[in-house]
Parts: C-alpha cells; sequence; structure tokens
C-alpha cells in the first residue's frame, strides 16, 4: 500500500532532494583493488555538515532504516554517493531553518503530511510483518493456481527463418517461413526415425546457446517462456517429439523430459508472501471502517 507525499525520493540508489539524479551505471564505475580494511571504531566521526554529524554507527544505522531495496542499493561504493546526497539535503535544510521557512504556514502544513505519510507508511509495515495467512487460505491459493507452480524440463530445436530475432548463422541461408518449416518437418522425421534429439540439435539448431547443450532449455515454469512455446511445452506428454510449433523466434521441435508440479510444501512461503499485502490492506481498511469520517459533499463533492 502507498501513500501520498514521499518525504524523500529514492532513485537508483541516491537519495535525492528536488529533481532526481540518475545513478552512473555499473559499466561506467571504477572499482578500486580491495586494500585491508582498518579496524572500524562505531564513534568515530564520519559525516559531518555544519553543525550535524554522524558516526559510522549512526550513518550505518540511517541506512539500516531504509527500505530494503534501497538499503542494498545503497551499500558498497553507492554509499559516497548517498553520503553527497545528503550533504546537499543537510546544506539546503539548514540553510531553510536559518531562513525559519518551517514557520511558513505552507511548509508546516507539507510537513505534517510528510509525517503523516511516513506514520502511515510505518504501521502498513508493521501491520505487514505481523500478518500470517491462514493454513487454510495458503492451501486454498495453492489449489486455484496449481497451474503456476507447475514445470517441465525440455529442449528443443529451432529452425529460424526471415525476420525471427536470433541472428542468422554464419554459412547459412536466410530461410523463408516455408522453407523453415520444410527443414523442421525433415528434422523430426530424422528424429522419430531413430536419429538422436542432442545430436541434431547440436548440429542444426539455430539456438547455437542450448544447441551446444543438446537442445537443453533446463527447467522453467509456466510464463518463463513466450505464449506459443509455453502452450505446446506443457501439453506435450514427457518423451513425444512435437510437431513444428511456430513462435516469432521460428519453429521448434521439443521434446519434455521431465513434468512435475512444486507441492504445497516447496511453495507454501512464496504463497504466504504473495497473500500477505491484501491481508494487510483489509486491515487497514478495517480500521477505516471503525473510525468516525465526515465528508461534506457539497464541498466535495461525489
Amino acid at each position: 500500500m502507498k501513500f501520498l507525499f514521499v518525504s524523500f525520493t529514492f532513485c537508483s540508489s541516491v537519495l535525492v532532494y528536488g529533481q532526481a539524479k540518475p545513478a552512473t551505471p555499473a559499466s561506467q564505475q571504477k572499482t578500486a583493488a580491495p586494500a585491508a580494511a582498518p579496524a572500524a571504531d562505531p564513534n568515530v566521526v564520519v559525516f559531518k555538515v555544519g553543525s550535524e554529524s554522524y558516526t559510522r554507527a549512526q550513518f550505518d544505522q540511517l541506512i539500516a532504516s531504509l527500505p530494503e531495496r534501497v538499503q542494498a542499493e545503497v551499500r558498497g561504493p553507492n554509499k559516497r554517493k548517498l553520503a553527497d546526497q545528503l550533504v546537499e539535503l543537510k546544506v539546503a535544510s539548514q540553510e531553510a531553518r536559518r531562513r525559519k521557512l518551517e514557520l511558513d504556514p505552507k511548509v508546516k502544513q507539507q510537513i505534517a503530511l510528510q509525517t503523516d505519510n511516513l506514520l502511515a507508511n510505518a504501521l502498513f509495515m508493521e501491520v505487514l510483518d505481523a500478518t500470517k495467512p491462514a493454513e487454510a487460505d495458503v492451501k486454498g491459493y495453492y489449489e486455484t493456481h496449481k497451474a503456476e507452480y507447475e514445470q517441465v524440463k525440455a529442449r528443443h530445436i529451432l529452425v529460424r527463418f526471415q525476420g525471427s530475432r536470433v541472428p542468422l548463422r554464419a554459412n547459412t541461408k536466410d530461410l523463408t517461413e516455408a522453407e523453415a518449416l520444410a527443414k523442421c518437418q525433415e528434422l523430426q522425421k530424422r528424429i522419430t526415425g531413430g536419429e538422436d534429439f542432442a545430436a541434431v540439435a547440436k548440429s542444426d539448431s539455430d539456438d547455437t546457446g542450448s544447441g551446444a547443450n543438446g537442445g537443453d532449455l533446463g527447467s522453467f515454469s509456466h510464463g518463463q517462456m513466450v505464449p506459443q512455446f509455453d502452450q505446446a511445452v506443457f501439453s506435450l506428454p514427457v518423451g513425444k517429439i512435437s510437431d513444428p510449433v511456430k513462435t516469432p523466434f521460428g519453429y521448434h521441435l521439443i521434446q519434455v523430459q521431465e513434468h512435475n508440479n512444486k507441492n504445497l510444501e516447496e511453495v507454501k512461503s512464496q504463497i504466504e508472501q504473495k497473500l500477505k499485502p491484501e491481508l494487510a490492506k483489509k486491515q487497514i481498511e478495517e480500521l477505516k471502517k471503525s473510525t468516525v469520517i465526515t465528508l461534506d459533499d457539497a464541498y466535495f463533492s461525489k
């Protein structure tokens, strides 16, 4: 659940006020050779702007107070980016206090809204952490969404055609759709006639990545492949060679090697994490229902 009036904007690991600044892409960051770390003194001052300062321990606590995804972004090399942005924030806020801008009625109202927003989000996170879905709800979700936890282990052979998303292999013809279909059907005959699927994949598959491994795609669940491939592979009996399946990549021959479903215990914690936010929202809605709320329809309009 998100509330309005966010106090700070976090953008690609950078704490900002005003306009967000993009973080430096990982490819452009310079990685220094690791040096032996000195003994860490938690009381040493590592950050000071005017009269405000943070010790190492206090700055680490500041990072720990941020949302988990932001914590992960601002640790390591990006810790300096956080500090640089915090310097800008502190310089501006200290000057604003010197000018007594916090006493301006408009600013006071915004501060109150920011505080409400922070508290509302803190409440939601507390409710979320304390929420545990009932066993019956978890089981019911699993039964209703069993297909989501179905997995197959499969391999394939790809014959690309003109316009395919797959690059043309060196020294090969750019086949039309009709030519690619004919070639795929010929490969199907060879395999059903006794040739080894893996050997044919290595020599003829235009998916050079999986082809080098005999067409092996490993194990995957619903939704990880393009729809046409997904529909075909999950309806195919184990061991059977499919008819040519057309996708934007070309024509495929597919063989399913294993077909199984994760049981409830394997996915229980995953389901609980899916259900918790909705249950937490319901608790917040119950608070709303139990609170006396009056809105002037003449002013706000329905």
